[in-house]
């Protein structure tokens, strides 16, 4: 089984095209944990229930997505090392990686598991919800470390240049968490706990799969049990790359808890419509998202080889397609959102206000073409502190304040809270085409 993908040689289109595929259908499938998960619980439980497993999935998400972006690390140096043609140091930092995860899981693991009630309170969970909410949250923390070995796998396999195998095991995980889903929370009448206890056993599955796999290929590098070990430098350097974006991350997921805390105080019909329409969003910007996480490996080995015209040509042509893919999920998103928040709850009112906080990400499904795939590039760079910049300032100089000022307004709608999140893109848009324009003359000089 190939592992090997070198993007510094050939064609660039196509190879861009052939990682970045299953790259989107393997975040397709990892967006079907959270939909499927209220999805039936939507068709089978409570509006309660609804709005249990929206809190505590945004939650859980804001952690996941600080566990990703850290582990983005992995991806950047490999990247940088396969490029550089450095294979020797390779098994040494997946070696150095996999302790480093393995500890941040335990400690996250024990002190979610211990602050469940207290993130529950902190979210404003609509009384109707509050222990469901707890509940969700604390299985979902007592399976950390499952979700953070599949991050860590994962950012292995796109450093290395494989998107395929990722693909596999999620698709094999998807299903598995679909007829649990089933069985738990349609026969069991289990609610928002079933939903949690679901998602962690297929994620579970999907990194024994992964392991399984990982036997049967052949590394590009030599790894042995011996490089699992604490090297200082190396994990200083998955650190250096990693902790910019995570700290990003987790301050992006704080504002978007932040805005549904306050949608929460608005009531349970508000609270369990946001929730709907965050499951839709994660859809819609799909496509976006997955070039940005192919960009960043793509561009990872060609800065390592110096190619930065390949790396200029790989931009573009991500840019191009989403959007493309951006202006077609907006004019679904705005015209026809409530066939889309439909689908995931059975309740009209639900429908109603998703639809109406639909309706502001559909502006951003075109301002999110251009600033994910730009992230992305900086992030193959090792330009992590300016994507830590520029999603600091989107998030609370642009979305709290925003999303706040809108909530006062009267009448208040989902909608005009919901403008606060491409007001956020635009200005991390405009931010980096200046960047861009910055680093291009530095690359010039030299």
């Amino acid at each position: 089984m190939e592992t090997k993908g070198n993007f510094t040689e050939g064609r660039i289109f196509l190879p861009l095209m052939k990682f970045a595929l299953p790259v989107l259908a393997a975040m397709f499938l990892q967006s079907l944990y959270g939909a499927v998960d209220l999805l039936i619980v939507g068709q089978f439980a409570s509006s309660a229930d609804v709005s249990a497993v929206s809190t505590g999935t945004q939650i859980m998400q804001t952690i996941t997505q600080v566990i990703a972006g850290l582990s983005m690390g992995i991806t950047i140096l490999l990247g940088q090392q396969i490029g550089e043609g450095r294979h020797d140091e390779a098994g040494k930092t997946v070696g150095a990686g996999i302790l480093f995860f393995g500890c941040i899981a335990i400690i996250t693991s024990i002190t979610m598991m211990g602050a469940h009630r207290f993130a529950a309170t902190i979210m404003n969970a609509p009384a109707e919800a509050y222990d469901k909410t707890c509940s969700y949250i604390f299985i979902c923390s007592a399976g950390l470390l499952f979700i953070t070995a599949y991050n860590l796998l994962g950012s292995l396999f796109r450093g290395l240049g494989n998107s395929r195998i990722p693909l596999i095991t999620v698709t094999i995980a998807a299903i598995i968490n679909i007829f649990g889903d089933l069985f738990l929370i349609r026969i069991l009448h289990m609610g928002a706990a079933g939903a949690a206890i679901a998602t962690i056993a297929s994620q579970g599955i999907s990194v024994l799969l992964s392991l399984v796999m990982i036997r049967r290929i052949s590394l590009p590098f030599h790894f042995k049990k011996e490089h699992i070990r604490f090297n200082r430098d190396l994990i200083a350097r998955i650190f250096h790359f990693g902790f910019p974006i995570a700290l990003a991350d987790f301050l992006v997921g704080i504002s978007f808890l932040i805005i549904l805390a306050i949608v929460n105080s608005l009531g349970l019909m508000a609270s369990a419509g946001m929730g709907v329409a965050e499951k839709v969003c994660a859809f819609i910007m799909l496509v976006p998202s997955a070039f940005g996480q192919s960009m960043a490996a793509f561009v990872a080995q060609n800065y390592g080889a110096r190619k930065m015209v390949r790396a200029h040509k790989a931009l573009f042509y991500g840019i191009s397609i989403s959007f493309v893919f951006g202006a077609l999920m907006g004019y679904i998103s705005f015209f026809h959102g409530d066939l889309l928040c439909g689908i995931f709850s059975k309740d009209p009112e639900v429908i109603i206000q998703g639809w109406e906080y639909l309706k502001a990400y559909a502006i951003d499904c075109l301002l999110t073409s251009f600033f994910f795939c730009y992230t992305g590039y900086f992030n193959g760079c090792g330009y992590t502190r300016f994507v830590m910049t520029q999603s600091i300032l989107g998030a609370f100089g642009v979305r709290v304040p925003v999303s706040f000022f809108m909530s006062k307004i009267k009448p208040v709608s989902l909608f005009k809270v919901g403008l606060a999140t491409p007001a956020s893109s635009l200005l991390q848009t405009i931010l980096c085409i200046l960047y861009m324009r910055i680093t291009d003359k530095k690359e010039h000089e030299k």
